[in-house]
């Protein structure tokens, strides 16, 4: 039902449409979100912050390793309309646009709640963050490339795993001290 009123929507309203295959296809990509897990990795290199930046690098590559190892396993077929506004690749769940951006915005939200952000930027970086996974998964939804549960089991698989990566960096930390 909400697919069906989404496509519905897509196609009566083809600048909206438009505006959002950008967001989707540039702002919010997938490659975009791994490119700013890489330009913040760099940066923690030149801080020597050496394992907080191993770990952002290592929970986003496992991030996109769980995502498409669970689209090979669950192999579930994307919806198919007569006449689609955008189309997609390989399999559907779960979402890799939601996933991604989830785990970038939780690691980088991490990271600025360890340097001790101010309560105007984490406010700030907080909603950035909401706007970023939220419109990522309104985007894959409307523009007709997912189901709603592929956007949820994205948005789900990505907290785990920044919970699972934020609750093992501090032990971690203590093994690296040694």
């Amino acid at each position: 039902m909400v697919a069906r009123e989404l496509h519905g929507s897509a196609l009566a309203e083809p600048g909206f449409t438009q505006a959002n295959r950008v967001f989707s296809d540039w702002v919010w990509d997938p490659w975009t979100m791994r490119a700013l897990i890489a330009a913040v990795v760099l940066l923690l290199l030149w801080r020597a912050a050496w394992l907080p930046a191993l770990w952002v690098a290592a929970a986003s590559v496992l991030g996109s390793a769980v995502q498409q190892g669970l689209k090979f396993l669950v192999g579930r077929e994307r919806p198919s309309w007569s006449n689609p506004v955008d189309t997609a690749e390989y399999a559907a769940f779960p979402s890799g646009h939601a996933m991604t951006a989830t785990v970038t915005c939780g690691l980088l939200l991490w990271l600025l709640g360890r340097r001790g952000a101010g309560p105007r930027v984490w406010r700030a970086a907080v909603a950035a963050a909401a706007v970023t996974v939220l419109g990522v998964g309104f985007t894959r939804l409307y523009l007709g490339v997912h189901w709603l549960t592929d956007v949820v089991a994205g948005w789900l698989l990505g907290v785990c795993l920044v919970a699972v990566a934020v609750a093992s960096y501090d032990r971690w930390a203590l093994i690296w001290k040694r």
